[in-house]
Order: C-alpha cells, then structure tokens, then sequence
C-alpha cells in the first residue's frame, strides 16, 4: 500500500468492537441457514411497547418532523430527561445540561473527545464495557485499566484506583449496574470514588444506562446522589435503548455541567447535526411515561437470569457468579482452557479461541472475556426468548461434555 492510502494513527490504533463482530458473525450464519443462539449482543428481545410506537407512527405524519431541530435535541426531550433525572435519580438538572445523541455509544464518544486533550489518562475499572478504552484511545487519551475480579464481586477497590492515578489522570469511569458482569456497585463504592474524584479534581463519567435492570433487593446508587459535590465535574450517559426495548431507535444522552454540554452540542454541531426527529418523539414517550412496560421485563429477565446462572453452574469447568444487574451472565471458564472440547476434542488456550469455537462447533454465540478486558471469561447476554436460552445452554453443555 502506498503511503497515501494509508490510514490515520487514530483508526490503526482502535480495536473494532467484539460484541458488534461476534453479532455480525452470529447474523452471518443465520443468514446462511446456520441455527445459532445468539448471545451476543446486549439487546432486548422484546418489542418497543406499544405506546412509543404509536407516538413515533404519528410523528412521521407531523411535517414540524421533517426539518431539522436543535443540535442538542427537542426541547421537549431534554425538558423531560431532566425532569426523568429528578424522579429516578433525586436531583435537579437544568434542560440546557442536556445532549440527545445518536444512541449512549454517541455520548460515550463526545464525552472523551470533549474532556481529553492528547496523553490524558482515563481510569476504566475492568471488566468494562468494550468501547470504553477505544473511545478514549480516539480522543487521543490513554486507557489505565483496574481490574477487580469474582473474589470482589467486580466491584472496583478505591485503594487500587489510587495507585493508578498520576499527574495525568483526567477522568475516570462508572458503570453500575455492570456490562459484561452484571455487578451492582455498592454505595459505600459509588461514595468513595465520587469522593475520590472531588479529592483529585477527576472528572466522573457515569453511564447510567442499565439503572433500572436490578435483582435480589440490589439498588442502582447515583453518584450525584451519593456525593453531591461531585455535579460540577459529573457526566451522566444514558440512553432508550435498555430500558425501553429500543437498541435499534438510537436515542441517547449526556446530562453535564453547562459548559460541557455546550461543548459536546458544538462537537455533534459538526458530527451529526440533530438526532433523528422520530426516533426523538418516541423517546418523549418513553422517557415522560410509565415504568410499566419496564418493569414487566425486568421480571422477565430475571426469571432468565436464574435460569441461565443455574445452566452455567452446571457445566463442569464453568463458575458464574450471580450478577445483581444489567442482563448479562459473566461466568469464569478457564477451567475448560487446555482440555479437548466437543466432538472434534477442540483444544482452547484462551477464552477468544473458546468463544470462536462454540460458535464454529455448537453454534451459540457469546462474546470473549478478553473484549472486556478479563481473559478467563465468557459475556452472555440473556436478554433472549426463554426456549432459545434453555437450548443454547443445552448444546454448550452438550459440546464441554
């Protein structure tokens, strides 16, 4: 290749995303006739309940629709996700703080490209989500993962997270409830690293996107909440797309300090420009009504999560924790690593080779831990019909046998 058709640094140096490879890959096969389980990608199996669906219906006819509208969304939309912050949340935020994106990945992507300057430093407690580290890399800044493991159920230790601060250190991350590991932090963490932010003048990007996905009596806590003193240098990331069954609408925000959103709406001014204006409307719907709909889901999942944590702690050389959030099942495997494997005696070295092959052999999808930077690890996501759940797990069990 010649020098002027190479690509930039930038998109050399990012890793494309696992969970959207193993999906595509998982799609692929079944468009070829191949019967795979997918538990891939994070995505409800639901439909978008019907009242935002009637709402968005009745959006295209509206002609207000066909034009373009603020760059940092309906002011009717962020009225009511600032209105949605105090009743779930607990605490006030100005509309003007808000940023409708293209979907939370969006928000993810401004947050970094807004906040780091080249050689800044993110702190990511690991597992983490796989777009974290490739975001940070984009806006020029520098990863710095924090691992904590099953022996803490996941859940970061402040201690850890101080040896990892330097003079660099700009921000650091909050997911709870947790993708891959389905782990709810607790508040007595959520405080601390709040508190540990204000110390060191770090700012805290806190994505919030699976707040109501909780089990066993686990609560979400709120950083806001928890350390008040913490919203002058609190991002907040949120989206439709768990919650309301809407992966596919791609609807998303940022919740900032005034000046930051200002900022973020200059980047999406040159981006994307606005998001979509239906898509928009049904959010409206979603955000400024009921829980209902979620809640009934949420049971659904949760009769899936014990099903599928049961399934798992079945298979011999398999150990799944039982995760407290989110709809994901995040079960050690290495005890299957370096032993032959279904009816081909496959043997794995790292979980990446074992994920490959009980997708090739068994046809059940499900992303490798190295994607979330925890080798050793497989990421289910069981937000799947209940009967392709019990046969997915039929055949993993039937291939490790």
């Amino acid at each position: 290749m010649a020098d002027w058709q190479t690509f930039s640094d930038r998109i050399n140096n990012v890793a494309p995303s696992a969970t959207l490879a193993v999906d595509s890959k998982a799609k692929a096969m079944k468009a070829a006739g191949v019967d795979v389980i997918g538990f891939g990608a994070g995505e409800p199996d639901f439909p978008t309940p019907a009242n935002i669906v009637d709402a968005a219906v009745e959006a295209c006819r509206e002609p207000r629709n066909y034009k373009y509208t603020p760059t940092a969304g309906l002011p009717e939309l962020r009225r009511a996700i600032a209105d949605k912050v105090l009743r779930d949340s607990g605490y006030e935020v100005a509309p003007e703080q808000v940023v409708v994106t293209n979907g939370g990945k969006q928000a993810v992507y401004e947050s970094f490209q807004v906040l780091l300057n080249d050689g800044d430093e993110v702190i990511i407690p690991t597992p983490f989500w796989t777009s974290y580290p490739e975001a940070v890399k984009l806006a020029g800044g520098k990863p710095v993962e924090v691992f904590a493991g099953a022996d803490r159920d996941f859940e970061p230790d402040i201690d850890a997270i101080e040896a990892a601060r330097t003079g660099r250190t700009k921000a650091i991350i909050i997911t709870s409830p947790n993708n891959p590991t389905g782990a709810v932090w607790s508040r007595e963490t959520i405080r601390a690293i709040g508190r540990w932010a204000v110390e060191h003048h770090v700012w805290i990007i806190s994505d919030e996107i699976y707040e109501h996905l909780n089990y066993d009596g686990a609560k979400t806590a709120y950083v806001g909440v928890e350390v008040p003193e913490c919203r002058d240098q609190l991002l907040v990331l949120n989206g439709v797309a768990k919650t309301y069954a809407m992966p596919g609408w791609r609807v998303g925000w940022m919740v900032a300090p005034l000046e930051v959103a200002k900022a973020a709406s200059k980047l999406q001014g040159h981006l994307s420009s606005n998001v979509s204006n239906v898509p928009q409307r049904a959010a409206l719907a979603a955000v400024a009504g009921p829980l209902d709909d979620v809640y009934m889901m949420r049971e659904a999942f949760d009769a899936r999560r014990k099903a599928i944590v049961a399934a798992l702690n079945d298979i011999p050389g398999v150990v799944c924790p039982t995760p407290t959030g989110a709809f994901y099942a995040f079960p050690d495997v290495s005890g299957l690593l370096g032993k032959p494997l279904g009816p081909n005696g496959t043997v794995c070295a790292t979980s990446a080779e074992l994920a490959a092959a009980l997708l090739d052999e068994a046809h059940v999808a499900a992303v490798p831990g190295e994607a979330f930077g925890a080798p050793g690890y497989l990421r289910f996501s069981y937000a799947l019909a209940d009967d392709q759940l019990a046969e997915g797990m039929r055949r993993f069990r039937q291939w490790v046998g």
